[in-house]
């Protein structure tokens, strides 16, 4: 999944990619025409919109003006006075700053906590950026039993273990259960029965805010230590139903695997000091961050809250994750005033956010800071049509590898099936933004290069809408900051 933007994650780039675009675009076709599972269908109840009609990219890649005019307050305030006043956008909270100079440009009720819904990850990425290095990694181990026979398969906290015969599971690079099964038979001793140890996790399996019903509609299994696909039941399906108990499915499969009788598995613990027979390792943390940002992956969400959550000292359960993010925001300046968080992924209808803390954390992760690159590069392709990139500048701040997590407009994850309309589609690949959507709540927090070369974050959340009728009044606020000349 790196792409151009993995190799050149130096600095901050924002550019276009014809083969992207033709690609993306065909995606977006097949996601709209068979895919109603979607997060944001699901959520949200949408409707499946017709495709839209194809474009031809013409790229070309050229630096954006270091010298382009700063935004002004009432530039901005003028642009958007007609699309924030929408009674489609419900309860209302927007903040838009200048990501040159960190200045808040323009504001709306920015203090009042929101249900995020999926905008959460954005904080959830940040604080794993703060507190986990890039290339972290989690093992899912076997080792050996009490008894004779035995083995013990031990979640690590990685839920991209897959089983598929070719090793291409759900998750690009996920680590195969094929090489476990290899292992424990070098191992060369008779597998009577299989024990798996899920303990490393504590508390519930979901908190107060999800519904359980989304087990079966797609959206997240019960978090446990170890799954396969995340729990789903067709591993190649994004939205596939889950299972209610992805940890125990998991040591079934690998009883398939090595030919033994699946009644021979059952919850256990592994002894202490147990001999390790096989494991495998996840792939790396910024792989891992991308995947939950482009496709808006509840189970990586929570499992990554985990994971920060054990390299704090605080107990792997959704309380000691919230506790972790918490701890590391707040100890990196963020003012986490108003925030409510049950979760790490914004499933929970009780989560609570702010847009002004959204709205901080990217522009904080796309200022220049000192020694870095201007923030940002533009690409022109017809007046329809462009995509984004964007890389991290050489010496900037530890957020700056969240912008390359956001999906673009247009182009790719949940986003990749929005800017399609004719009055949208100017801010198409100009945009690149996390989603959120709920029954009740709708969300985009992101950044956008305006048409005098600026860029601008921004963080538009609404509650009390029907998602329907407030995406598309979201999306048209992005749309006015991507054509605003607004100083």
């Amino acid at each position: 999944m790196g792409g151009l933007a993995a190799r050149r994650r130096r600095n901050i780039w924002i550019g276009v990619s014809a083969g992207l675009v033709v690609v993306v675009a065909a995606a977006a076709v097949v996601a709209i025409t068979l895919k109603p599972w979607t997060e944001e269908f699901r959520h949200g109840g949408l409707k499946i919109a017709a495709p839209p009609a194809p474009v031809k990219p013409f790229p070309q890649l050229t630096p954006a003006s270091a010298t382009a005019p700063e935004p002004t307050r009432q530039g901005l305030a003028t642009a958007l006075a007609q699309v924030t006043g929408s009674p489609d956008l419900g309860a209302f909270s927007g903040s838009v700053s200048d990501a040159d100079t960190g200045t808040v440009l323009w504001s709306t009720d920015p203090d009042k906590p929101i249900i995020p819904a999926s905008t959460a990850k954005v904080l959830t990425a940040a604080a794993a950026l703060l507190v986990l290095p890039p290339d972290h990694r989690v093992t899912t181990r076997v080792v050996a039993g009490a008894n004779p026979g035995e083995i013990v398969l031990v979640g690590g906290g990685d839920p991209t273990l897959t089983a598929q015969a070719d090793g291409k599971g759900y998750y690009p690079n996920g680590p195969k259960l094929s090489d476990l099964v290899a292992q424990i038979r070098v191992w060369g001793q008779p597998v009577t029965s299989i024990l798996v140890d899920n303990s490393l996790y504590t508390g519930p399996g979901w908190p107060a805010g999800w519904d359980p019903a989304d087990i079966g509609g797609g959206s997240w299994a019960p978090i446990e230590s170890v799954m396969i696909d995340g729990g789903r039941l067709d591993p190649l399906v994004e939205y596939s139903p889950r299972t209610p108990t992805p940890a125990l499915d998991a040591g079934k499969r690998l009883a398939l695997e090595l030919g033994l009788d699946a009644n021979k598995v059952r919850a256990g613990k592994a002894p202490a000091g147990a001999a390790e027979i096989a494991h495998v390792d996840s792939a790396p943390l910024r792989d891992r961050l991308r995947d939950m940002m482009v496709h808006s992956d509840d189970v990586l969400a929570e499992t990554i809250g985990r994971e920060m959550a054990a390299a704090t000292g605080n107990e792997q359960s959704f309380a000691g994750a919230v506790r972790a993010t918490m701890t590391a925001m707040n100890a990196a300046g963020f003012d986490t005033t108003g925030v409510t968080m049950l979760d790490n992924s914004g499933l929970s209808t009780d989560d609570r956010i702010p847009a002004r803390l959204l709205d901080r954390i990217l522009t904080e992760a796309a200022t220049p800071q000192p020694g870095a690159r201007p923030s940002g590069a533009a690409t022109q392709t017809d007046s329809r049509t462009s995509v984004v990139e964007t890389d991290p500048p050489t010496s900037g701040s530890p957020l700056a590898p969240l912008l390359d997590y956001l999906p673009v407009a247009g182009g790719s994850g949940s986003l990749a099936g929005r800017f399609t309309a004719p009055q949208d589609r100017g801010a198409a690949g100009w945009v690149r933004a996390k989603t959120g959507t709920l029954s009740v709540s709708s969300a985009l927090a992101g950044y956008v290069l305006d048409n005098d070369g600026r860029v601008l974050t921004f963080a538009l959340m609404s509650n009390d809408r029907p998602p329907e009728a407030s995406r598309p009044a979201l999306d048209a606020i992005a749309a006015t900051l991507r054509n605003c000349g607004c100083s």
